[in-house]
């Protein structure tokens, strides 16, 4: 008989689920993905429904399911931070209480009505999914442990070590001291969404200079020599309010919360350039305390504020560990696979599989099946051979077209990996503000990361290492500065390095882009706009193909050129909404 196991992350942000059978991670993917809402928090029916698919299973055939955190200790964290700060905490407790009493404590209910599961159901804590979902599966045998994020039930950050199949961890950061939320603070006070738009703040900061550094380590937050961390609650009011700070934050920075989409002044790219940087600093403090007391070499990083990936390049460069794993769905999503690879390797007891190479999970989509679609629609279109195909999309983007490239399976996390791009030539200066303004339709601030062969790496970029998932940042050569597109405003860049047993396409593409012009690196960007998810299905790569400035959609062996393509009155009001705003 088969062993299914199942992992879940619901009901607060990037629901996702994730499948393991007999020993071997099958799929996962979010659920924002096939619903097309982004960070969707519902419970992951189509994501779990992609996953038994993928797994040629039903849901009777599931032998093993786990939730990635313990919603009754959640809940009472919250009762306990309501009484504590009444009667400042009833507007969020009356905001807050309708959704555990109608959702999230029922959690075992809602999954044995969905799947008709009646075995036991896994439960662990938020920051052991985190840790597991990162230390089951890197490469090493042994590792320290570092997971950070706002909150899970009660942890914000948590040390620990893990060797062979076991996880322990051995000290943790309660809530409301929080690294995540300080920056989920700073987030809102800059007027970007929170919980999603914290990668604004990282990419805004180059622009700044960090001269409120400290201000934020005197009066914010607190470093303690043990590695933990104190903030200074009288700043927030996150722990009992409906808004991330209290109006005294505004006036200890001298300016009040920016507005959204108004005018980023200096004032903000320097708040946006502090917080990075005292981010940064909290983060080497926590990673020399778990190296302190683990003596690890190794270290896994888990948790959203592991997607810093410029906190990440720092701790790589001028931490204490010769190797960082960092798995790509670092956030909430990954709690999914967390819980799988707990279920089954710490407690089945099976051995483990290698790590990671990888992060394509999700769905794919045969040639035959993007044909007809094609041709159901009567789309125009031009078939090329596997050969053929690299070098015309080669010449298409020396010759500064944008392409939509859709291809194979979907990557699991927040990055495209050259499955679900938007790819462009890095040496053209101006595609920077062509891509993130005509075809993304979002800040021009923002930077593109390049995807590189990985055997160049050296040559263009100060990094000794891969980077698969587009997690560390590094600066680029100041003799290879002839990538601007990819160069953000310091010099540096956020790398995806690719080995063809990675991805044989997208590798033989970039390749046959090198053969033409010599140059080893191009601009990857997710196939999505802003606001949007990255797309899932071929139906998703063409309205989103069909809406923005693309040149041209390459569909697995097929290729569309917008130039042909119908003129659409839908798409023509869509771009005109955004292109106001």
């Amino acid at each position: 008989m088969s062993q299914n196991i199942l992992g879940i992350s619901a009901f607060y942000h990037d629901a996702a689920a994730c499948l393991i059978q007999d020993g071997k991670l099958i799929a996962a993917a979010s659920e924002e993905r096939f619903t097309r809402k982004k960070h969707d928090p519902a419970f992951p029916k189509q994501a779990i429904a992609y996953c038994l698919k993928e797994g040629g299973i039903e849901a009777s055939d599931l032998t093993h399911i786990g939730f990635y955190e313990k919603p009754f200790i959640k809940f009472e964290r919250i009762l306990k931070t309501t009484l504590t700060y009444f009667p400042k905490s009833y507007p969020s407790f009356l905001k807050a209480i309708p959704v555990w009493l109608k959702e999230k404590l029922w959690t075992p209910q809602i999954i044995r009505k969905e799947l008709g599961f009646k075995e036991k159901i896994y439960f662990i804590e938020h920051h052991r999914s985190h840790a597991a979902s990162s230390f089951l599966t890197s490469p090493f045998q042994e590792a320290a442990l570092l997971t950070l994020d706002g909150v899970g039930e009660w942890s914000t950050a948590t040390f620990g070590y893990g060797k062979d199949r076991s996880i322990e961890l051995f000290k943790e950061i309660r809530f409301p001291h929080s690294l995540g939320l300080l920056y989920t603070a700073f987030t809102y006070y800059l007027g970007f969404k929170v919980n999603s738009a914290e990668y604004k703040v990282m990419g805004l900061a180059p622009y700044g200079r960090p001269i409120y550094r400290d201000l934020i380590l005197k009066e914010l937050i607190d470093l303690k020599p043990d590695g933990g961390i104190h903030l200074n609650l009288n700043y927030f009011s996150y722990p009992y309010g409906l808004k991330m700070i209290h109006p005294s934050f505004c006036d200890l920075l001298g300016h009040p919360i920016r507005s959204p989409e108004s005018t980023l002044e200096p004032f903000h790219k320097d708040v946006a350039a502090s917080i990075q940087k005292v981010t940064e600093e909290v983060v080497l403090h926590m990673a020399n305390t778990v190296h302190r007391e683990t003596g690890s070499k190794n270290l896994c990083l888990a948790g959203g504020v592991a997607l810093n990936c410029v906190a990440n390049g720092r701790l790589l460069r001028q931490g204490p560990f010769e190797n960082i794993y960092i798995q790509p769905a670092a956030g909430d999503a990954g709690g999914a696979v967390g819980i799988a690879a707990y279920i089954q390797h710490a407690i089945l007891g099976a051995p483990r599989e290698p790590g990671w190479t990888h992060a394509y999970w999700g769905p794919s989509y045969s040639s035959s099946e993007v044909q007809t679609f094609l041709e159901g629609l009567n789309i125009e279109y031009e078939s090329y051979c596997e050969n053929d195909l690299y070098g015309r999309v080669a010449k298409l983007i020396d010759e500064q077209q944008v392409i939509g490239w859709f291809q194979g399976r979907m990557e699991f996390g927040p990055r495209a990996l050259g499955n679900r791009s938007i790819l462009a030539d890095a040496r053209n200066p101006k595609n920077q503000d062509v891509v993130n303004l005509k075809i993304k339709f979002r800040e021009s601030f923002r930077p593109f990361a390049p995807t590189i062969l990985e055997e160049k790496v050296q040559d263009y970029f100060e990094l000794d290492c891969a980077s698969p998932f587009m997690l560390l940042v590094a600066q680029v050569k100041p003799d290879h500065r002839h990538i601007p597109a990819v160069t953000h405003v310091d010099g540096s860049a956020r790398i995806q390095t690719l080995q063809e047993k990675q991805n044989p396409k997208f590798y033989r593409l970039i390749h046959a882009f090198y053969q033409l012009t010599g140059c080893p690196v191009i601009i990857n960007t997710s196939f999505n706009v802003r606001g949007e998810p990255i797309v899932c299905t071929p139906q998703d790569a063409y309205e989103c193909f069909m809406r923005t400035h693309m040149d041209y959609l390459v569909l697995d062996n097929f290729i569309l050129d917008k130039k042909k393509m119908p003129v659409r009155e839908m798409d023509l009001s869509w771009q005109k909404q955004f292109e106001l705003d």
